[in-house]
């Protein structure tokens, strides 16, 4: 892996950034194919979207290290080193809580209750989209780098960035609703189940918020 990101350092070094979010958003990808298979009780089809989820989280992960361990100490770019491993960091955490989600569910066999099904693949497809916004955000930062984080590139990144916005936003009132039904619900429902189906909205929820904060990563390098 170290000697393969070494050959795309000396094309661009943001290709393998942009590798690794391809890789996080297609982890969080996986969660639309789990939930609808919870919804239908296929475990063998959820257990199949999990290992897909644990084995692109561990691609993930292993690319991360080699990234840190490869990066250039001193880049010719207008944007610190630093900078582009916090957004490294965020790009991960994408993934991770794809894994952490995927895990649960799993592990505790988690069912929907018929009331929510269909508002939670919504609001799974809405924290995906926040994922898949994120990764065509980062492609354009080759472009970003090669025209100096400035003119016409970069306010196609922020309008992109600004999308990202909208679909975080859209999650975060999706999730309100989820949250609503599922108190309506509570009084017929196991208190155990009850808290961990609080607890994979969550979880769900912060895949667009990490997606989001990718945003906010891209905002602070064309602030450089």
């Amino acid at each position: 892996m170290a000697n393969y990101l070494s050959g795309i350092f000396g094309s661009s070094p943001v290709a393998p950034l942009q590798q690794h979010m391809d890789i996080a958003y297609r982890c969080a990808k996986q969660l639309i194919p789990m939930f609808e298979a919870v919804i239908e009780s296929d475990w063998a089809a959820v257990e199949d979207c999990r290992q897909r989820i644990r084995d692109l989280e561990s691609e993930a992960d292993e690319m991360k290290q080699a990234i840190r361990a490869s990066l250039p100490k001193s880049l010719f770019m207008p944007v610190p080193r630093e900078d582009l491993l916090e957004l490294l960091l965020v790009q991960d955490r994408v993934a991770n809580r794809a894994k952490d989600v995927s895990g649960l569910v799993v592990g505790r066999k988690m069912e929907l209750p018929d009331p929510i099904a269909e508002p939670f693949i919504k609001f799974v497809r809405c924290s995906v989209a926040a994922a898949k916004q994120a990764r065509k955000s980062v492609r354009e930062l080759d472009e970003l780098f090669e025209t100096g984080f400035r003119g016409a590139e970069a306010k196609l990144v922020a309008s992109m960035v600004a999308e990202l916005d909208r679909l975080e936003s859209e999650s975060d009132l999706l999730q309100s609703e989820l949250r609503a039904k599922l108190f309506e619900l509570e009084s017929g429902l196991p208190p155990i189940n009850v808290m961990f189906l609080y607890k994979i909205i969550d979880l769900t929820g912060e895949v667009a918020d990490y997606a989001e904060r990718v945003g906010r990563r891209l905002e602070l390098l064309l602030a450089h």
